[in-house]
């Protein structure tokens, strides 16, 4: 069966994301700020194909964005030492302020994370033209673009597995490459890229792309389930601020 999140309308998803995002960037209280991350983890596990392992793999640059929050906070930030025996100065200030910002980043990331796994390119591209009214310039463009960085992992790995064969071999019997193999390596994506980007461009150009209005063979539907599924999750997360502000946590600017 086809997960829920999958199934809802993908332009109001992006909406409810964006919506969630910036009313994040307003919250810098960790027990709020908790509590919403867990929320989304098991929005994320519950509504999506996403695995636990699936999930954390995905995470982990945002919890490494959020390790180096918690760290040049703690270290920078005036306030009360924490550990006086240490050669840095480390504050409880700069640690609540940190691990505020840092649960603020895994808001935002489980929340766009859960719509990346459950939002196809194609449909979303649909939905933004049909619904958001989104030019089909734009939205064909954007699609390409994206298909293109799809393409990229695959393009370096021949890239580099031409230079090994080219490559001389080392005492160990592997091929050398170096600094310099990496950098040749690096330019010949980019020349690759260019080239890719000018036939994708001549071919929208070449069917018609922006000469007039355009249907779309599969419509994305559009009901009141997705209307439901924006009341929920921002109906979820007012609560969730209002819950802490009674508990006298409050929210604050940041």
């Amino acid at each position: 069966m086809t997960p829920y999140l999958e199934r809802r309308n993908p332009t109001v998803k992006l909406a409810v994301l964006f919506v969630c995002s910036l009313a994040t960037l307003f919250v810098l209280n960790p027990l709020t700020l908790g509590v919403l991350t867990a929320l989304a983890i098991v929005a994320a596990l519950t509504t999506t194909r996403l695995t636990p392992a699936r999930l954390l793999a995905a995470s982990l640059p945002f919890a490494a964005f959020g390790l180096g929050l918690i760290t040049v906070n703690a270290l920078s930030r005036p306030g009360t030492e924490v550990f006086p025996d240490l050669p840095v100065r480390v504050t409880s200030e700069g640690l609540a302020i940190g691990v505020a910002l840092a649960l603020r980043t895994t808001v935002i990331g489980m929340l766009s994370i859960s719509f990346i796994a459950s939002t196809p390119p194609r449909g979303l591209m649909t939905s933004l033209t049909q619904h958001a009214r989104l030019s089909p310039r734009f939205a064909y463009a954007l699609l390409a673009g994206f298909r293109l960085l799809q393409l990229l992992p695959s393009e370096w790995q021949s890239i580099r597995a031409a230079q090994a064969v080219r490559a001389p071999l080392g005492r160990d019997g592997m091929p050398r490459t170096g600094p310099a193999g990496f950098g040749s390596a690096s330019f010949s994506l980019l020349v690759v890229s260019i080239r890719s980007g000018e036939r994708i461009a001549q071919a929208l150009e070449s069917r018609g792309l922006g000469a007039g209005p355009r249907t779309v063979w599969r419509l994305v539907p559009l009901d009141a389930r997705d209307a439901a599924l924006a009341g929920i999750v921002l109906a979820a997360f007012a609560l969730t601020a209002a819950a802490g502000v009674a508990a006298g946590t409050g929210l604050s600017l940041a």
